[in-house]
């Protein structure tokens, strides 16, 4: 098995033009903090394949869940996120809600924020604090009493 697998790969590496092991890096994930991360992570997720170039629309993606949020098509392997659900308690009205979403797409600073979460293993949209203890200016920047002069 070993044998093929290596053969596999390295006929797939020639034809693609590419090099490594077929599935060479570590795999990523996070927890979701809040409702509105939810959903930009269900936008990340369904325009992964329009970045690539891969298709010009999410719901032309063969893979895509876009389709079954934003059109209604039956999928058996879904089931739909609280988030999602609220959108609306209408099938049609909730579709024509997730496609709005996509109509401003996501935010640079959004994108970012997911992918070093999930490379970090935090949670998406949780404002974090550095590790350690804080800084002697940190603490006194802090203070409730900045500014007041004590008189003797």
């Amino acid at each position: 098995m070993k044998q093929l697998n290596q053969c596999y790969v390295q006929r797939l590496n020639k034809s693609a033009g590419r090099t490594g092991t077929l599935w060479e890096g570590r795999f990523h994930s996070g927890l979701v903090a809040s409702d509105g991360y939810a959903l930009a992570c269900y936008r990340y997720i369904e325009l992964n394949p329009v970045r690539a170039g891969i298709v010009a629309y999410p719901g032309d993606y063969r893979w895509s869940s876009y389709r079954s949020n934003a059109e209604g098509a039956f999928d058996s392997l879904l089931s739909a996120h609280a988030t999602y659900a609220a959108l609306s308690e209408s099938p049609e009205r909730r579709g024509f809600a997730y496609r709005a979403m996509f109509d401003y797409g996501l935010q640079e600073t959004e994108m970012q924020e997911i992918r070093k979460a999930t490379r970090g293993g935090y949670r998406i949209g949780e404002r974090r604090r550095p590790r350690g203890r804080p800084s002697r200016q940190e603490k006194q920047g802090t203070s409730p009493f900045k500014g007041v002069v004590l008189k003797r």
